[in-house]
């Protein structure tokens, strides 16, 4: 049978694709709305901490190449240099030993903080924009991510009210101490994947018990019969993914959050001893297969850190002098709205103010755990903060400045394998959201009271974290890169992946020859800087490397002025540890202090300059 006629549909296919594409498209886009309709409160309150995160970190902007965080500039240049190093993975050229500092050695860069994970993530950003944009943008959004992370965990995990969930979200995110550390410690402010690991924690023991949970952390549960060994069994996967990524982020953020896990596990244990009996099996099983799996991926990089090359298996930091203050703890922050500068005194720099809670939140944070009883929740989070706190005091008590040669508990872990290389001020970090969830139950439990708790609880929280409330950071202006650097200039005088010589060269006090290297996205590499390598004494962790005689001379003028008397010997030396470098030229800014006398030096040293932009150049 034939007809002249048309026929529908199969006479044009390519409409009913069209239609269908139409309809997909539309499908999709009605899920997302859909998604964001149910999901609404909590967008809201993650633009809400975006934008206070955003108004505290808006010094950096809108030129970050420009800024500068005053209180901290020499580790923002180091950041810096790790999310340029870091970025480079893109390009096919990155490993855990880098040459691009330090040549020709290198630097372990697992033995150092280098926010791998967040380098390799946001290197799309840093190739497009630099990575002084990067480190503007992680400044804040660690901050909002951290009190999201909180927030979510608060109100799906504890099943806490908004109210009560917001309070301790906002203490979570943007307490004291977070502030503090966002004065350049990326790998410290970085905590929203803490949250994550809590609340796997939380459903694998709610996995592993017998009656699902009903009287686990938090409440819920479907009544099981037994053990949900296929949650026990993702919920340790899952563990072990966000373990392994945290290490990559920043490890010891990963430790003091283990610390506090164990102690408020032993705490909860010892207090309901029937979940104990029930979930101890299927739960440490489920621990067990965590850490196995996160051996498997983390066992090489670790064991580069503290054996490979240039890898440090000791810390570096003197605990005696990085202890918190006792007196510090009832003291409001210099960088709260209604803290002062003397209480800067009590630590050891504007990136430590980790206790500064003030009197007023630890006397409510007490009432709080006070008036909700010996819930196993409330004990172990009072049980956690109170170890974590007395750790930070460090090996011996220190109040308002005075040693008191009263031994701190830190001293019975002195000396101990990793927790040598955590600072003691910073198990402080800790008490900031087991204080907070404390604040949440009882906020919480107030809300669903009648009568004047209801009101006066949510009241007496808020009046106490107002004196804590940040203020924005403070920033400065730094100078720009030379156009040597950012015109690209320097590729005449050095191959991408060569050698580089700044005059002077960087030091860990004075890394700023280092933003050359992250202006170029770290194409090439320069010798000594800022650096942890195994450079003490019989081989122990140590800031920087040791001085080769010409950099040593070269430091000296730049700081002093003059001209020293260059001889034949001087000569020699210079031509050697040029050499050693590998260095392909050595270049110095017309705009550098005391140039002419660098140049005159440089001259003795290695023959006439040769101008490119705004450098003079010397190719040895």
């Amino acid at each position: 049978m034939s007809s002249a006629a048309p026929t529908a549909p199969d006479a044009a296919p390519e409409q009913d694709i069209r239609a269908d594409a139409r309809a997909s498209a539309g499908s999709w886009w009605a899920r997302v709305r859909a998604a964001a309709a149910r999901n609404r409160g909590d967008i809201l309150v993650g633009l809400a901490f975006a934008a206070l995160a955003g108004w505290l970190t808006h010094g950096l902007w809108p030129d970050p190449s420009g800024r500068v965080l005053a209180l901290n500039p020499e580790d923002q240049t180091l950041y810096e240099w790790f999310l340029a190093v870091d970025a480079r993975a893109l390009l096919g050229d990155f490993g855990l030993l880098s040459d691009r500092l330090n040549a020709p050695d290198g630097v372990n860069l697992m033995a150092n903080t280098t926010v791998i994970a967040l380098g390799v993530l946001f290197a799309p950003v840093t190739l497009l924009f630099g990575a002084p944009a990067t480190f503007a943008l992680l400044a804040g959004l660690n901050l909002a991510g951290t009190a999201l992370a909180w927030h979510l965990l608060f109100a799906r995990v504890l099943g806490a009210r908004r109210p009560a969930a917001l309070l301790g979200a906002g203490l979570c995110g943007f307490g004291p101490g977070m502030i503090s550390q966002t004065n350049s410690h990326l790998h410290m402010t970085a905590q929203w994947l803490v949250p994550v690991i809590v609340w796997l924690v939380v459903r694998l023991l709610r996995a592993a018990d017998p009656l699902g949970g009903r009287r686990g952390p938090g409440g819920g549960g479907e009544g099981r019969p037994g053990p949900d060994r296929r949650r026990v069994l993702t919920s340790a996967v899952g563990l072990a993914a966000a373990v392994s990524v945290q290490v990559f982020v920043g490890e010891e953020v990963l430790f003091l959050c283990a610390v506090t896990l164990l102690v408020m596990a032993v705490a909860y244990a010892l207090t309901d001893r029937a979940l104990l009996r029930r979930a101890l099996p299927g739960f440490a099983a489920g621990v067990l297969l965590a850490a196995g799996l996160a051996l498997l991926v983390l066992a090489y990089p670790l064991w580069f850190q503290f054996a490979g090359p240039l890898g440090v298996a000791d810390g570096m930091f003197s605990p005696h002098y990085f202890s918190a203050d006792l007196r510090g703890w009832w003291t409001l922050s210099p960088l709260s709205v209604a803290g002062s500068d003397d209480a800067a005194r009590l630590t050891t720099g504007p990136a430590e103010y980790n206790t500064f809670l003030g009197w007023p939140l630890l006397v409510v944070v007490a009432g709080c755990a006070a008036w909700l009883g010996r819930r196993p929740l409330v004990i172990a989070c009072v049980a956690g903060a109170l170890t974590m706190g007395a750790l930070s005091l460090g090996p011996a008590v220190v109040v308002g400045g005075d040693r008191t040669g009263f031994p701190g508990p830190y001293a019975l872990l002195a000396g101990l394998p990793v927790v040598d290389g955590a600072l003691p001020m910073r198990f402080a970090l800790a008490v900031l959201p087991l204080a907070a969830t404390l604040l949440v139950l009882a906020v919480d439990r107030a809300l669903g009271l009648p009568g004047r708790a209801r009101r006066l609880v949510p009241a007496v929280v808020g009046v106490a974290l107002l004196p804590i409330f940040p203020a924005p950071l403070p920033t400065a202006e730094r100078p720009a890169l030379p156009e040597f650097v950012t015109g690209g200039h320097w590729r005449q005088c050095v191959r991408p992946g060569g050698v580089l010589v700044p005059v002077p060269l960087a030091t860990p006090k004075e890394p700023w020859p280092m933003r050359w290297a992250t202006g170029a996205d770290a194409a090439f590499g320069m010798p000594e800087g800022f650096f942890i390598g195994p450079y003490g004494r019989n081989g122990t962790a140590a800031m920087g490397t040791w001085k080769r005689p010409t950099s040593a001379l070269l430091t000296e003028v730049a700081k002093q002025g003059g001209r020293p008397v260059v001889g034949d010997e001087e000569r020699r030396q210079a031509a050697q540890d040029a050499d050693r470098w590998g260095a392909s030229c050595f270049a110095l800014a017309v705009d550098t202090p005391h140039a002419e006398d660098l140049r005159a030096t440089l001259d003795q040293l290695y023959g006439p300059s040769t101008r490119i932009a705004d450098a003079w150049v010397w190719r040895p």
